[in-house]
């Protein structure tokens, strides 16, 4: 009798009980709720690598262009290797069907129009990505660290992130006017305030221009930058054909500040503008030490 009383009891509690990981958060599109914790976890965006990374957690696919060099070094070195999904812009999805994923985190601005059928296929926490800006992509990390059932983990590692860019900018001389821009064969993309990498440098003590006519990423002609005569310009060249080279034989461009004073770095284009998260920035921050003491920087392309 005694054992069929705590039989009853355990099942009743059973059935009281939430399961033990489920967990509420805020995504893109509202309220994401997930019982258990994720096992197969694929990911369409760059940046949540880096966050699954940040608490060791291996992704079993990822959107990586079909180019496992979009993820930084220190980040593959901390997971295990992964399928690739295709391109962030158009993933596959019947490869990401045939990984049994248990969970999907995708871009808010790349994959709203394929939420359906990611749905169809595992529970989709839809994050902003791709236009984030430094503390947004902060803010993600912390609801995938949740949703993972790595809260602890990830806030301890948010902390750590704090201290060690804290650290860097109080050695770093403040205001310096610095402008970075991606350049393509016939455009330069100035990064201002209002994107990852110009929030970031801005985070660091950096004076970092503003949007152009209310647009974070904004294309800008070499009249525009000469306005601007930023005390150093960094740039990410997408291509060896690169309009910033080509500005580099005119006229125009010795009467830079920049140029002037030998202060145009390059740098990788995919840490400082395909990668964001916490060592996609820590990164960035490494790198404009060098930067700033007239140092190499490794990798730059």
């Amino acid at each position: 009798m005694l054992k069929r009383l705590s039989l009853i009891l355990f099942c009743t509690l059973l059935s009281i009980v939430p399961a033990a990981h489920a967990v509420t958060v805020q995504d893109s599109n509202g309220p994401f709720t997930l019982d258990k914790t994720p096992q197969r976890v694929v990911v369409l965006e760059l940046s949540f690598v880096d966050a699954l990374a940040a608490v060791g957690v291996s992704p079993v696919g990822v959107a990586d262009d079909n180019d496992p060099a979009r993820i930084l070094p220190e980040v593959r070195a901390r997971i295990q290797p992964w399928k690739s999904v295709g391109t962030r812009a158009q993933p596959s999805l019947e490869v990401i069907a045939a990984l049994k994923p248990d969970l999907i985190i995708a871009d808010a601005a790349r994959h709203g129009g394929i939420l359906g059928q990611l749905k169809t296929i595992a529970p989709t926490l839809m994050l902003k990505s791709r236009n984030e800006t430094y503390a947004e992509n902060l803010q993600s990390a912390a609801i995938i660290g949740k949703v993972l059932g790595k809260d602890g983990e990830m806030q301890q590692r948010l902390a750590e992130h704090h201290q060690r860019m804290q650290a860097i900018a109080a050695g770093l001389p403040r205001n310096l006017k610095v402008v970075f821009g991606t350049s393509r064969e016939q455009q330069f993309n100035l990064h201002s305030s209002d994107s990852y990498t110009g929030s970031v440098l801005a985070a660091l003590g950096m004076n970092v221009p503003g949007p152009v006519n209310q647009v974070a990423l904004a294309s800008i002609s070499l009249e525009q930058l000469l306005a601007i005569d930023p005390d150093w310009l960094i740039v990410a060249h997408y291509r060896q054909q690169s309009i910033v080279r080509n500005w580099q034989q005119d006229a125009l461009w010795s009467v830079l500040k920049a140029a002037q004073h030998h202060q145009v770095a390059a740098v990788d284009s995919n840490v400082w503008a395909r990668m964001r998260g916490l060592f996609a920035a820590e990164h960035i921050a490494s790198d404009l030490v060098a930067i700033l003491h007239h140092r190499p920087v490794a990798a730059a392309q």
